[in-house]
């Protein structure tokens, strides 16, 4: 029965996104950097707050991203929708099997795969920044791009993310940030530094998304070695 019931909500979970996704209207800003990337085949992480997952997993479908996700139950619901909206999935969170997922992840990027993260994930707390990403990140030399949606017309589910779910034609605005690279040699304090300009991005992003300012901030690369707490996005 249960297995049933897996199969019952993996069904009625994408056929839901499709119909929802497709309704909704989308405008990007700094997607530029993303495809010069792709263009020279040089991989990189997406890293954006777990309250998006829906509108960016519906907007990034079927481009084979490699996604982490968790493996408790919610996990389990979650793998069966988004393999069937063209991820590809490792196992793992930070709670259990993290260290495995961590490496899987690391090798996907080593051989390479893009890969999209929820640095928050998969239990919170909301808008932290753990350190997933980071070490990836490290381990790799692939920068991490960070992502924000948000519009006008969405709900908010009274979970620990305050999830988003668009409303049917809402418009939502994507926005992706400067590729953000870690030194291989950063130590574990300047990984806890590096963690507070994401998050400051993250949230800088997630901000102009939903248009609580004006424009994003207009940013070059950015590294350890140049970057401050005044993180921005670019458009």
């Amino acid at each position: 029965m249960r297995n049933f019931e897996a199969r019952a909500l993996e069904i009625l979970g994408t056929g839901v996104l499709r119909g929802l996704g497709a309704s909704l209207r989308f405008t990007v800003e700094g997607r530029e950097p993303l495809e010069e990337l792709r263009r020279s085949r040089h991989p990189f992480i997406l890293a954006f707050w777990h309250s998006g997952i829906l509108p960016l997993a519906y907007f990034h479908r079927n481009q084979g991203f490699t996604v982490l996700v968790s493996r408790n139950r919610d996990g389990e619901y979650i793998a069966r929708v988004i393999r069937r909206m063209g991820f590809q999935l490792v196992r793992g969170s930070a709670n259990r099997g993290g260290a495995s997922g961590l490496r899987a992840l690391v090798r996907t990027i080593r051989r390479g795969g893009e890969v999209a993260i929820t640095p928050d994930g998969s239990r919170g707390p909301a808008r932290k920044f753990k350190p997933g990403a980071l070490l990836a990140a490290q381990l790799t030399g692939a920068p991490i791009i960070p992502l924000a949606a948000g519009g006008k017309g969405s709900w908010r589910v009274n979970s620990w993310d305050r999830m988003v779910i668009p409303k049917p034609f809402a418009r939502f605005r994507v926005i992706y940030g400067a590729p953000y690279r870690i030194p291989r040699e950063a130590s574990r304090e300047e990984l806890k530094h590096h963690a507070g300009v994401l998050e400051a991005v993250l949230d800088r992003l997630t901000d102009a998304a939903y248009g609580h300012e004006q424009e994003a901030t207009e940013v070059g690369e950015r590294s350890g070695s140049d970057a401050g707490m005044e993180g921005g996005g670019s458009r």
